[in-house]
């Protein structure tokens, strides 16, 4: 039981909530009722900017995650 627990990938699969997926609808349709070009061209950057440091953020985490559950396996792992 404890290495079914340990192989499942479930905790990744992305379950928003009705609330999260309504304030996901409402920044959607505030950017496709956006008219003004130099408000999308900031916005693209500075999302841009945010989804390379969450991409990074994610690799590190994905790395940490794996060396624990290697440590807790009891096999070795190279960093």
């Amino acid at each position: 039981m404890k290495n079914e627990r340990l192989n499942s990938f479930d905790w990744m699969v992305v379950k928003p909530s009705l609330e999260e997926e309504l304030t996901l609808e409402r920044s959607v349709r505030s950017i496709e009722d956006c008219d003004n070009v130099d408000v999308l061209s900031q916005l693209c950057v500075a999302m841009a900017r945010q989804q390379w440091a969450q991409a990074k953020l994610l690799k590190q985490a994905i790395g940490q995650i794996s060396l624990l559950e290697a440590v807790l396996s009891g096999g070795e792992q190279k960093p």
